[in-house]
């Protein structure tokens, strides 16, 4: 249907980002220049998708967004109208709590990703009709091996197996390598994920000290001495959520003392392959000692909900093969296959440069919050040290008030000594890049402002 056939049609020929959220703007942008008067009749939905080329569910996710931001209401019977009257419609919420890789702006590389995952149909019903060895398919594993080669050179298939999502291999790991009631040492701030797999699984926390690095050497020294742990969880690159990335002498130090003291160690890698330049991974350093979780959930895509697990030994892989049998059956076929096929394509190196890249123009919107947290310019979180004066909950509490949500240091805390008066900060997801920078300005200024003074009860 030509667009002159409708009263009034959205220009999104500049859209950037998921095009529901660009029709919701450009709602919100006509009426405020008066293309859009108040009272008007939006195109009944089907006749706009069409018009514009979209999928149906596109126009009604926009109609739906808009209502929410107070720009339009649905009569029934009727159709939906744009809003009148002199109250502004309520700005968006930002939520700055979720650790998500950046949403890049790249058409052709989104078509690539789809391209390649629609020229699976060609392999018939296995994928979608038949349960796998627990393990991952042979050409999963193998392309595993491909992906993890800049930073595990030699690793073999038989080592490898594929996962579904980090986090059911840390929870099956944990229970495969420890009994209730024994110790794991993590790093005093630690993933929440982890407190989660380990509760579950009955085993005890015991806190390790941490600097600029990451957990300390003297620090687990200690804990080994008077708990001997059996095993310690760490992340050493982009540590979640103080963004500390251990040196190579770090490195070193920890699995010196790892393997004299007989400690297993589970790697959480989530965010290695973000550095242009990765760190050799404990499990190069130490590989006899060490389990490997490598997550695509950071630099590919959270979606899939694919991990890859480079075991310690083939023997080893074979027992947390068991261990996964019992708690998640298998990793999906699809989205496994999905993977395979943009790692062995070339597509993944392009969306990890993709999200690099985003990543870093992102990052650089921080600008005055830099000298309140920790330098990590490959990362997309940041870990803001509040100034004297204020405390994390009325910091974060402050920040909800405004529309903004960030992450208390509780949420991460584990140990006595109280939390750091610190939160955490999400640059990633579909966020805009001005959105962000405008939160970004609102907490500059809350933090430059005395909590006293940046109050508006009255």
């Amino acid at each position: 249907m030509p667009k002159a056939d409708l009263a009034w049609t959205p220009d999104l020929t500049q859209a950037t980002g998921p095009l529901y959220l660009a029709l919701a703007d450009a709602i919100a942008s006509d009426l405020a220049s008066g293309a859009l008067p108040p009272g008007a009749r939006l195109p009944p939905q089907r006749r706009l998708a069409q018009a514009l080329g979209v999928d149906f569910t596109t126009i009604s996710r926009a109609y739906a967004e808009a209502a929410r931001r107070g720009l339009v209401e649905g009569r029934v019977g009727q159709g939906t109208f744009a809003r009148g009257g002199a109250e502004p419609p309520a700005a968006a919420p930002v939520d700055l709590t979720m650790n998500l890789p950046p949403h890049f702006s790249d058409p052709a590389l989104t078509s690539r990703m789809w391209d390649e995952a629609a020229r699976l149909r060609s392999g018939g019903l296995d994928l979608l009709l038949r349960y796998q060895d627990p393990a991952g398919a042979l050409a999963d594993r193998e392309a595993a091996t491909t992906w993890l080669a800049p930073v595990l050179p030699g690793l073999y298939p038989d080592r490898l197996l594929v996962v579904p999502g980090a986090q059911s291999a840390l929870f099956a790991l944990t229970s495969l390598l420890l009994r209730p009631g024994e110790a794991v040492a993590v790093e005093r701030l630690t993933f929440p994920g982890y407190r989660a797999a380990a509760a579950q699984a009955g085993v005890r926390l015991i806190d390790l000290a941490m600097d600029a690095e990451g957990l300390t050497p003297e620090a687990f020294e200690a804990a080994c001495r008077a708990e001997a742990p059996r095993l310690l969880y760490c992340t050493p690159t982009l540590q979640n959520p103080t963004t500390a990335t251990m040196s190579l002498a770090r490195r070193q130090a920890i699995v010196e003392i790892g393997r004299r003291h007989g400690v297993t160690i589970l790697e959480d890698d989530a965010y290695g392959r973000l550095l242009a330049e990765p760190l050799p991974p404990l499990a190069a350093l130490a590989p006899d000692i060490t389990w490997h979780v490598a997550s695509l959930a950071k630099c590919l895509s959270p979606g899939l909900r694919i991990a890859y697990l480079a075991a310690p030994s083939a023997r080893a892989a074979a027992l947390a093969r068991g261990a996964l049998r019992a708690t998640v059956s298998m990793a999906s076929p699809l989205s496994a296959a999905i993977a395979s096929r943009w790692i062995n394509g070339g597509c993944a190196q392009a969306v990890l440069e993709a999200i690099r890249s985003e990543t870093h123009a992102r990052r650089a919107l921080a600008g005055e919050l830099d000298a309140h947290a920790a330098p990590a310019p490959d990362g997309f979180h940041l870990w803001l040290t509040l100034p004297p004066g204020w405390s994390r909950g009325e910091f974060a509490a402050r920040m909800t008030g405004s529309g903004i949500g960030v992450v208390g240091s509780d949420a991460f805390h584990v140990g006595v000594p109280p939390p750091p008066e610190a939160v955490r900060i999400g640059l990633g997801g579909p966020i805009s890049r001005p959105r962000l920078a405008a939160a970004l300005q609102r907490i500059g200024d809350l933090l430059a402002a005395a909590p006293a003074l940046s109050s508006s009860v009255v």
